[in-house]
């Protein structure tokens, strides 16, 4: 073969791993995020019963998000952890998790007693005041281990509603998870 040649083949062996990484990238979307959500529980029952000695401890917020991130990244490739969403206000926000590709924003919540558990939904408002230019979809992971929030029927009709500001559309969505 031809030096021309194998850097023909070099070439078009580096742009079919792109595409692959683009097609990846783009066949994920916000709900495959919440589906995979919705399976939290599980993957803790699955590491926390297996035969390893090692348990996952979620005792705090920052655990709850390394769960999530490790639930998410495999499949969203471009997801960051604790990125700068914009300036509201005289503060920035930083969402727990986005993903541009996805156009969406992952925001993690531990619960950690009855009081935090009855005043979530202020918190969660305050969140898609913050966040609501900077995606379009914005879900609400709520680690809630001792059932501290009274009622999360209520909590979800109250987030899961539809918003439009400025003309765009916000959809939220609501993951409640023991």
């Amino acid at each position: 073969m031809k030096t021309t040649d194998l850097n023909l083949l070099e070439r078009v062996s580096l742009l079919a791993e792109e595409f692959q990484k683009e097609d990846i990238q783009t066949r994920f979307t916000h709900l495959d995020i919440v589906k995979a959500l919705e399976q939290f529980q599980e993957c803790v029952r699955y590491l926390n019963t297996r035969r390893s000695k090692t348990k996952l401890v979620l005792d705090d917020e920052a655990a709850v998000q390394d769960a999530i991130y490790l639930i998410l990244r495999p499949w969203i490739h471009d997801l960051i952890p604790e990125n700068p969403t914009g300036k509201s206000g005289n503060r920035y926000a930083f969402g727990d998790f986005y993903s541009k590709s996805t156009a969406t924003i992952v925001e993690a919540k531990f619960i950690r007693d009855k009081s935090h558990g009855k005043n979530i939904l202020s918190e969660i408002s305050e969140d898609i005041e913050l966040y609501r230019q900077s995606c379009d979809h914005l879900v609400f992971f709520l680690y809630d281990p001792e059932s501290n929030i009274p009622n999360g029927e209520t909590l979800k009709s109250a987030v899961v509603i539809d918003r439009t500001y400025g003309g765009r559309p916000l959809y939220c969505y609501l993951i409640i998870r023991p």
